[in-house]
């Protein structure tokens, strides 16, 4: 079902940096915000202490699947937001880097650096990469890639149609299906043991960059995010749940599958195994693959009616919004001792959600106080 209109009334006002806030955009950040904490809480319970892979039941992979497959929309939701607010960039490139590099990027900085200090480690990676003890932080040096690229592409995004850009995502949605087309390509090439995934369409040992390379990965959420602004119009909440829902439950039920159908159960639960394995299960949740790029577009849809501006959003979700930078950066460090302190005392499903709640809670209170500090705040907790 095309969702394509004319040309919606908030087009004029968000092709510039809005004047009035765009609410929905701060429900957004709160509730990706929680739903990377709740994603995160699930992990320990398919990553083993050693580092491996440890499913201890067939209850604990089936809560996973549910919760996991429902959250891994988080990031491409807020590229989606970013590309909302900003994209076609209408500030001249130098400005509009400045001001969103110095915005993310020391945070990142600071954050890295306290990582690093508390766990012992990770101080060799920091001129190449985000630290391997910070892992979150990945987010931060692709939407800075991306924000790269937004110049580049804005008079294109101007003067561009409906149509174009819809082919275009079309093309992109094709290349999200490529992490699963490699598994079915080893199968080909290698025969029924599998074996290594072969390169795609140009890509080999000496060629890092193949055929599709440039229209794939994470600028199509940004594409996906400037289309819903500027050619699909407000929607009732009727409209909206008719397109929305279908996508939402196709690709969740999708990315559950792949996850539940790659558990080797031959030997029965537990199942062990290296990190290999652990990192095998999460086919279906890599963040540029088909399910989530369904749920990502159905839950953007959504949110994007939620735009009461009652006390809930004056008093909580608009403070908790402003806080979520500081609050996905330093959420980890909250998290593990929370979450060690609540498992041995509740059920798989309870301990994931209340270890969530708390995390999201303890480390948005925490964002709010260091951004109070002056000057120190906003190298913190912007």
């Amino acid at each position: 079902m095309s969702i394509a209109m004319a040309h919606g009334p908030q087009q004029e006002r968000s092709t510039a940096y809005p004047s009035a806030r765009i609410v929905f955009l701060d429900y957004l950040r709160v509730i990706a915000c929680f739903m990377v904490l709740l994603a995160h809480c699930c992990e320990p319970f398919y990553f083993s202490d050693d580092g491996g892979c440890l499913l201890r039941s067939a209850s604990d992979a089936g809560w996973i699947a549910v919760f996991v497959s429902a959250c891994v929309a988080c990031v491409p939701l807020f590229v989606m937001a970013s590309s909302y607010l900003l994209f076609p960039v209408t500030r001249p490139t130098g400005e509009f880097l400045r001001r969103r590099f110095s915005r993310i990027f020391i945070p990142f900085a600071v954050w890295s650096v306290i990582y690093c200090a508390v766990s012992g480690g990770g101080w060799r990676e920091l001129p190449f990469n985000f630290p391997m003890c910070g892992a979150h932080m990945w987010f931060v040096p692709m939407l800075m890639g991306l924000y790269l690229v937004m110049p580049l592409l804005s008079p294109w995004a101007e003067k561009v149609s409906a149509r174009e850009v819809r082919g275009w995502l079309v093309l992109w949605l094709v290349t999200t299906s490529f992490p699963f087309v490699r598994k079915i390509a080893a199968l080909v090439v290698n025969g029924a043991g599998g074996g290594a995934e072969p390169f795609l369409w140009g890509k080999s040992l000496w060629n890092d960059f193949g055929g599709f390379h440039y229209v794939s990965g994470f600028m199509g959420y940004v594409l996906l995010g400037f289309y819903f602004r500027r050619f699909v119009p407000e929607l009732s909440w009727r409209r909206t749940l008719v397109i929305a829902l279908p996508l939402w439950l196709v690709g969740w039920a999708f990315i559950c599958a792949v996850f539940l159908c790659r558990i080797p159960t031959d030997g029965g639960y537990p199942v062990t195994g290296p990190l290999s394995l652990a990192l095998d299960l999460e086919l279906g949740w890599r963040t540029c693959t088909t399910g989530v790029a369904l749920t990502a577009a159905a839950a953007f849809l959504v949110i994007r009616k939620l735009t009461a501006q009652n006390w809930l959003y004056l008093r909580i979700v608009k403070p908790l919004a402003g806080a979520s930078y500081g609050t996905y950066l330093a959420h980890m460090l909250v998290l593990t001792p929370v979450l060690a302190a609540i498992r041995p005392h509740c059920p798989t499903p309870v301990t994931m959600v209340l270890a969530a709640i708390a995390t999201f809670v303890l480390t948005s209170l925490l964002s709010l106080a260091l951004g109070r500090i002056p000057k120190i705040g906003r190298l913190v907790a912007p």
